[in-house]
């Protein structure tokens, strides 16, 4: 039996930052006939834009929706018919913070070759420009919505990163940030380094690294913008 492959394709960070992803990408791209995606209309409108001449309606579309029993059961059929297939998140790298894992241990469980395409990443785009610890990192995704559990989770991550000289990496729903901002403003030790990155690759993108102490002497209002925090004790 000859399986299809399998492309990873990393998508923008900012809608019109077609610029950070590579040529090569496109090439992927017109090798698939079967995307799984996040969004089916976000990810066809990406794609159109970085290929004006694609024909949408000639692919095979199916949404991620956290990979239920039957989305997974298509997916490994088609690889199974030889189909190569392209998965598609809403911002950055497929399965890095972002749905497409489950589909990709799938394809490994059966053999099927997997191709990691470059692309933006929050993360690592934001660890490079900290000025932070970039050989011991950690990415902890979503801290506690209660305030009680938030605070303790600041409080454990700072420990961390002092006791390993640990870059400690996390988000936050976008509308939570400046709740964030403070209850990191109030829970973290005067000296601890603390990264705001918001908006990268946008022409407003932002990346700065300051002190607790720093941070308390300005006013920081990032409310509904995409942000990424990093934390280094």
């Amino acid at each position: 039996m000859q399986f299809g492959k399998l492309y990873l394709i990393p998508t923008v960070l900012y809608e019109d930052a077609i610029e950070t992803i590579p040529p090569y990408i496109l090439d992927a791209v017109k090798d698939c006939s079967v995307f799984f995606v996040e969004q089916e209309k976000t990810a066809r409108r990406f794609l159109k834009k970085m290929w004006k001449e694609m024909v949408i309606d000639d692919y095979q579309w199916f949404a991620i929706h956290k990979a239920e029993a039957e989305v997974k059961k298509q997916f490994i059929q088609l690889l199974q018919e030889g189909k190569n297939i392209g998965i598609i998140s809403e911002a950055g790298c497929p399965g890095i913070a972002d749905p497409g894992q489950i589909l990709v241990e799938a394809a490994q469980n059966i053999g099927v070759t997997v191709k990691p395409l470059v692309g933006p990443s929050s993360i690592l785009l934001a660890l490079m420009a900290s000025g932070m610890n970039g050989q011991c990192f950690q990415f902890n995704g979503y801290l506690p919505i209660d305030t009680t559990e938030r605070k303790k989770k600041i409080r454990d991550l700072e420990n961390d990163s002092l006791k390993r000289n640990c870059t400690q990496i996390f988000i936050e729903t976008p509308y939570r940030n400046n709740s964030m901002i403070n209850d990191l403003l109030q829970c973290c030790k005067p000296e601890t380094k603390l990264c705001i990155a918001v908006d990268i690759t946008a022409a407003v993108e932002s990346i700065k690294t300051k002190t607790i102490r720093q941070w308390k002497q300005e006013q920081t209002d990032i409310h509904k913008k995409l942000a990424i925090f990093l934390l280094q004790a």
